[in-house]
């Protein structure tokens, strides 16, 4: 079974601390309701900085990418129909679905 990145982009941040709290537990809900099929459920990312090809080092990230989750499915389409059923759709977030390729 391949394996696939579902990365999260962009977002908005829960407004009261209820709405967080609300928002984690469809969170949640949607990682159990993958089930086995969850590799790597939760890796959010923090204090990202960018490497530039001349090697200087400039903070933030270029791509707004805040965490990602590894799932494995039978195909893309599968994939993509466990990313539609993300609650981060719900706070305006978009997510990118990759497969990933394994190497020797």
């Amino acid at each position: 079974m391949a394996q696939f990145m579902i990365t999260y982009l962009g977002g908005n941040h829960p407004e009261t601390p209820e709405e967080g709290q609300q928002h984690f537990a469809r969170y949640q809900a949607w990682l159990a309701d993958l089930g086995t099929a969850a590799v790597s459920p939760m890796n959010p990312l923090k204090g990202s900085c960018v490497v530039a090809p001349d090697g200087s080092v400039h903070e933030g990230g270029k791509t707004g990418m805040s965490g990602y989750t590894l799932v494995e499915a039978t195909s893309m389409e599968a994939a993509l129909a466990m990313a539609q059923a993300c609650p981060f759709l719900d706070i305006d977030g978009s997510l990118e679905v990759s497969e990933l390729v394994q190497m020797g």
